[in-house]
């Protein structure tokens, strides 16, 4: 649901924990316990920003290793099973009976009730990457009992266990903090640096004016280095960037709060959200400026297509524009989850010189993020639907020569700096020298080297893409790669032994790869940072000759085999 922001209080009843963080309900503190034995020390927090989303869960520390035992923090039952290329890798999700379910990624393995639950569905589909649903009769729990064994499967740079708790119903995924699992923290939260933005009316966009105000201090006390007094004018917004240091890394911190003489003009904690609003991190943030220079500002103000729940009090959706003379006080609050808290005072004053006038690109077209919006001209169409923008715009277009392979001009589609929440539809002409045999064939292909998988629709090609920028027409005719590591014409294995080999596409992407002994499919398990896929050999291959086979396929459905003989011990 989207919550049009006004100039007014959110509706929002807060509460303050033990820990004196604004929370919103009370939640059960001595029902769950811990996931692993280990202390716990996080690698990741709850709500950090990361690329094009908040981190949902708690990245507890695994001491580097894999294979630590997992355990169920609460009686309940195996309600998902879950293995993805990238992202979670080998996922389980537990539901108990107080109403919410708690999720464990990246997983080295499961028990063996799991496991068996799982191979039989993977057979039966004939796929690795699953996600089914299991009945509360399949596979019940006691707190206490091993679950899994932690490890480092799907997008991750090294061991740990991501654990999260969610709302059984509504799937909200909720501090785990706020559940009594403490991670001790003693750290208050480091304040780096503030930026004023001079919005004059217009929608924030990367032509925003900031100005950057270096801070300054330590023990949760900090001051601007200059500039006592800052001089505004016209309607202005703040923005802040901050981290909070806990067991050595530097994670995300749990709320910040701005005030103006006193009173609270914006308010955000994240107490939880939702998977469907996390794109929206990319409106939470300057976003041009974190493209740009990698630098995080979590802006306190907040866009008006901005989906999020994270926001707890809004004036004017945190804006503010003086109107006399009189200095002014303002002061920022950032706490993390254990209540460490850090503040940031500076002053302001109105001073109508101190305007900066700015104006926004003229476009084709002005787009409005409460409603559809379309444009089109000979050579594109621009699809975007309602809830996908997060400030009205003025959407530029314009064309460039075509590169090596085209079969169309460069489309550039506004700029890659506005933020768009989950995509748009864009359809591409083709030109002339696209023949029918290789329609099948098209990608509308992102000059950064993105490929989307098309179709061919009335001379078009129409696809959706997840960002504003520069896109044309190319094919894909060449066959993935198929590279033998274990394996070859001959070969012998134990038991105990695996088939390995690499895979890889050179464009599209590849759609699906399967594996054969003896003409009947095999379980092939895939690794997203080695492109390795791995059979490892179990009771249904007995001692003796065989065959086998690996049939890769892209997204234009180019197809590359392998095959050899081997024996097995």
């Amino acid at each position: 649901m989207r919550f049009l922001f006004i100039a007014v209080l959110a509706l929002v009843s807060l509460n303050l924990s033990a820990q004196d963080i604004p929370v919103s309900k009370s939640y059960p503190q001595d029902y769950f316990s811990k996931p692993l034995e280990l202390a716990p020390s996080l690698a990741g927090s709850f709500g950090e920003i990361r690329g094009n989303h908040f981190h949902s869960g708690l990245d507890y520390r695994t001491n580097q290793r894999e294979g630590y035992p997992v355990y169920a923090p609460a009686d309940g039952y195996v309600s998902r099973l879950r293995v993805q290329i990238g992202g979670g890798g080998n996922i389980v999700y537990l539901t108990h009976p107080n109403g919410y379910s708690t999720v464990y990624m990246h997983l080295q393995r499961f028990n063996e009730r799991i496991l068996q639950a799982l191979r039989s569905y993977q057979y039966r589909q004939q796929q690795y990457d699953v996600d089914f649903p299991l009945l509360p009769i399949e596979i019940p729990v006691k707190k206490g009992e091993i679950i899994a064994w932690s490890g480092r499967t799907g997008a991750v740079a090294g061991p740990h266990l991501h654990f999260e708790i969610r709302d059984s119903k509504t799937e909200e995924t909720i501090n785990a903090q706020l559940f009594g699992l403490k991670v001790p923290d003693i750290s208050k939260p480091t304040i780096t640096s503030m930026y004023v933005y001079r919005l004059n009316g217009l929608p924030f966009s990367p032509e925003t004016p900031k100005q950057y105000f270096q801070v300054v201090g330590s023990g949760g006390n900090y001051h601007l280095n200059q500039s006592p007094v800052i001089n505004i004018s016209g309607e202005t917004g703040f923005g802040i960037n901050t981290f909070d240091m806990s067991g050595g890394s530097k994670n995300g911190v749990y709320s910040i709060e701005l005030s103006l003489d006193g009173k609270v003009i914006y308010l955000s904690a994240l107490e939880g959200f939702y998977f469907n609003n996390s794109r929206a991190v990319n409106a939470h943030i300057d976003y041009p400026t974190l493209l740009n220079s990698g630098i995080t500002i979590q802006k306190s103000f907040v866009e008006p297509g901005n989906p999020l729940t994270i926001y707890k009090k809004l004036v004017n959706r945190g804006l503010i524009e003086l109107s006399d003379d009189s200095i002014h006080d303002m002061k920022y609050t950032v706490k993390d989850v254990a209540g460490n808290t850090s503040t940031l005072s500076f002053r302001i004053k109105n001073n109508p010189a101190a305007k900066i006038a700015f104006k926004a690109p003229e476009g084709v077209k002005q787009f409005f993020y409460n409603t559809d919006n379309e444009f089109s001209n000979p050579e594109v169409k621009v699809f975007i639907p309602k809830g996908n923008l997060y400030s009205d715009i003025n959407l530029t277009y314009s064309e460039s020569s075509r590169p090596a392979r085209a079969f169309s001009p460069v489309c550039h589609i506004h700029n890659r700096l506005t933020p768009i929440h989950t995509g748009f539809t864009l359809s591409i002409r083709a030109d002339s020298l696209l023949t029918e045999k290789l329609h099948d064939k098209v990608v509308i292909m992102d000059t950064r080297g993105l490929a989307y998988s098309g179709d061919f629709e009335n001379g078009f090609v129409k696809a959706t893409v997840k960002n504003f920028g520069n896109y044309y027409l190319t094919i894909d005719t060449i066959a993935p790669t198929i590279r033998p590591i274990s394996i070859s014409e001959g070969s012998v294995f134990s038991s105990q032994g695996k088939i390995t080999l690499r895979i890889g596409d050179n464009l599209a992407g590849i759609k699906t790869y399967n594996g054969y002994i003896d003409g009947k499919w095999v379980l092939m398990e895939f690794d997203p940072k080695t492109y390795i896929v791995t059979h490892n050999f179990d009771y249904r291959t007995i001692a003796g000759k065989h065959s086998f086979q690996l049939l890769v396929t892209d997204l234009k459905n180019n197809t590359k085999s392998y095959s050899a003989n081997f024996t097995l011990n």
